[in-house]
């Protein structure tokens, strides 16, 4: 983290924003970044951030909506306390530093957290109202565009001579029939990257309010599954032996019937695994080329082992034969590719 001073040390829409709301003599200092050119300042003794976005009106504009959607759910995401979204600029509460990442990484007990995310999704996935609210659908057009992530940018690294235009149609044509189940799969409000880095424990909540969100405005409507496989196959982290088992059975035992039954669960589970790594096969290529952030190639031969698994849990044979016959040794790469970033 760095600190950056005071708000008149900054540009002057964030200053103007401060001093509007009653911190123009507040220290500011400047978090991590992510993924995204999203920016975040705490601002020091008064409990709450900074968040900048003013590349993203539309992902702004859902972050604020969904915070209050999940409020009002009567789940823990950041409370807005003021926002201007014609400057993309927003106060939000301060959730402190507690992500389950550090905290697993300083040795907190793994069932026990993981148990307090899993019933974080079964209480959004029973309540009445989590659906009513405006966002995109996680529709065959979406999740196709995804998986061509993994054509346009994983592939002409891989095997530069292939012809990516014909490769890209036949494998958008081998997934469009594969989707099936998925496309069928009654709709569920989706957060879309609920892991260990954007999930927090909160102290003094109880239940379900005790594990904070962050990072969901990129929500959908879609599968329910989707967020619990994005938790229980990380690309980030490898998870105790037993427990994916465990959680998917914690999971099946309490989802509302509206899901489905337990093996149209574990069917889209295992098919959307398949799904979100071959999108992150790609991704993380692009973020080492297109933003110059190769840390995430170290995920990579993680990500290549838990796609070759979800394929064969999905009975994809004719998507990973197509792989093996196209690019011969395409799960190898994700190792090679993180030695050379």
């Amino acid at each position: 983290m760095t600190t950056v001073g005071t708000p008149s040390m900054l540009e002057k829409p964030i200053a103007t924003f401060l001093a509007r709301h009653g911190h123009s003599g507040a220290d500011l200092v400047a978090l991590p970044s992510d993924a995204s050119p999203r920016r975040y300042f705490r601002l020091a003794g008064a409990y709450r951030l900074l968040m900048e976005d003013r590349t993203d009106h539309v992902g702004f504009a859902a972050f604020i909506r969904l915070a209050r959607h999940l409020n009002g759910l009567g789940l823990s995401a950041p409370r807005v306390v003021e926002a201007d979204p014609t400057v993309g600029l927003a106060l939000i509460e301060d959730f402190g530093t507690a992500t389950y990442g550090k905290l697993l990484g300083a040795g907190r007990d793994e069932k026990t957290l993981y148990e307090l995310a899993i019933d974080v999704l079964v209480h959004l996935h029973s309540a009445p109202t989590a659906t009513a609210i405006t966002v995109p659908a996680y529709d065959a057009a979406l999740i196709l565009d995804e998986v061509s992530i993994f054509s346009q940018w994983f592939v002409p690294v891989f095997a530069p001579s292939i012809d990516v235009v014909g490769f890209e149609a036949t494998f958008r044509d081998l997934w469009g029939r594969a989707l099936a189940p998925v496309l069928d799969a009654p709709k569920a409000l989706v957060l879309r990257d609920f892991h260990v880095d954007n999930l927090m424990l909160l102290d003094g909540r109880k239940g379900v309010l005790a594990c904070g969100l962050l990072d969901f405005q990129d929500g959908v409507l879609g599968p329910a599954e989707y967020d619990l496989m994005s938790l229980l196959q990380d690309a980030r982290r490898d998870l105790a032996d037993g427990l994916e088992d465990a959680m998917l059975r914690r999971y099946l035992d309490a989802a509302p019937s509206s899901c489905g039954t337990e093996h149209t669960i574990l069917q889209r589970y295992h098919l959307l695994a398949a799904q979100r790594h071959t999108r992150l096969m790609g991704l993380f290529p692009r973020l080492n080329i297109r933003d110059n952030k190769s840390g995430y190639l170290n995920f990579m031969p993680r990500v290549a082992a838990q796609l070759r698994v979800a394929m064969r849990m999905a009975n994809l044979s004719e998507i990973s034969d197509f792989l093996d016959t196209t690019l011969p040794g395409w799960c190898d790469a994700g190792p090679a590719m993180a030695k050379h970033p």
